[in-house]
């Protein structure tokens, strides 16, 4: 029987793919590993625990918070804080980014943008839910404190990025900006092993991933998309299949290995789009893009984007490259 190559293993393996290949990433990657498998467990217990449901709280964005989104927020911290890779962080959960002034950061050349727990509603039904990540190289002086401009970086400067889906299986998928590969947890031992080798997004796909409970507040060019995707066109493998799940890392996940595109339009309910550019659209965009696949704000690659605030909401097209193509025809014909 083959020996499967685990995550520890290809990280070492491959840290020449990593730019200042000085072991950090190998580091970095251990703590989001780690506080995966630990978020996992509390997902799979979540029933038994009496930690589904609300926590009564809202966060930053003015969403109220399930338990687990303020857990796996707590651990992604805990973990990241315990290596001296990092010199700072920044939540989706948090109004403000984490400054590390433990002596064993001081010399920190990273900051580290993460999703605890994205689609956090589905918890209480068991669909599934993930954890995104963003890993860039910091610009202020190194042995100084983090600084709001370390965040506010575009997306292309990424050094790494990924995420955790918890699914029938719980998986790791991660870029470095040389492929896409995703290793798949085995319980029984503890570790994460090499499944999806070199991901590629199909060239174009049949699945399209919308709210499509919103349609009346979409922009006229998303709304001819959609009914340019529902045409009956058999050359064109016309009409496509709608699946939605509410989890940004569930619909990109299954577009990236069958072939889809997700929208997130801007709308008179979301003015601005309501996906967050630091800790969901950049990150799924480098993994968009190193899988073959293309990422869009609708008019343009959507990590050329400069931030202006940690929270910052942008509109979202990302999967194979034909059809996001598509979509940014249809919203310039509209301008």
């Amino acid at each position: 029987m083959e020996r499967h190559t685990t995550l520890g293993e290809f990280i070492i393996k491959n840290q020449q793919d990593f730019p200042y290949a000085k072991g950090e990433l190998t580091a970095l990657l251990s703590a989001i590993r780690l506080a995966g498998k630990m978020v996992n467990q509390e997902i799979n217990k979540a029933g038994l625990a009496e930690i589904r449901g609300k926590a009564g709280n809202e966060n930053v964005q003015g969403e109220v918070q399930a338990k687990l989104d303020v857990l796996a927020n707590d651990m992604f911290i805990s973990t990241l804080r315990d290596r001296g890779d990092i010199c700072g962080l920044a939540s989706e959960e948090l109004e403000d980014f984490v400054v590390f002034n433990e002596d064993r950061h001081k010399n920190a050349n990273y900051v580290v943008l993460f999703d605890p727990l994205d689609g956090s509603s589905n918890i209480d039904v068991d669909i599934t839910v993930g954890t995104i990540f963003s890993i860039y190289r910091r610009i202020s002086p190194t042995g100084t404190p983090v600084t709001l401009e370390d965040f506010l970086q575009p997306g292309v400067n990424q050094v790494a990025a990924g995420y955790l889906i918890y699914g029938s299986s719980t998986m790791l998928v991660y870029t470095t900006g040389n492929g896409v590969h995703g290793f798949t947890f085995d319980p029984g031992i503890g570790s994460f092993f090499l499944s999806h080798p070199d991901i590629k997004f199909p060239e174009s796909g049949r699945i399209y991933s919308i709210n499509e409970g919103n349609y009346v507040h979409f922009p006229q060019g998303i709304k001819k998309f959609i009914r340019w995707t529902q045409e009956l066109d058999e050359a064109d493998k016309r009409p496509f299949t709608s699946r939605y799940t509410g989890s940004l890392v569930a619909d990109f996940h299954r577009n990236m290995l069958l072939g889809g595109v997700f929208l997130y339009p801007t709308g008179t309910t979301a003015p601005k789009g309501k996906l967050r550019l630091l800790y969901e659209c950049n990150p799924m965009a480098f993994i968009a893009e190193q899988a073959g696949g293309m990422a869009s704000d609708g008019y343009g690659r959507i990590m050329e984007r400069q931030p202006t605030e940690l929270h910052e909401r942008a509109p979202f097209f990302c999967g194979c490259k034909k059809e996001v193509e598509k979509i940014e025809w249809f919203l310039k014909q509209e301008d």
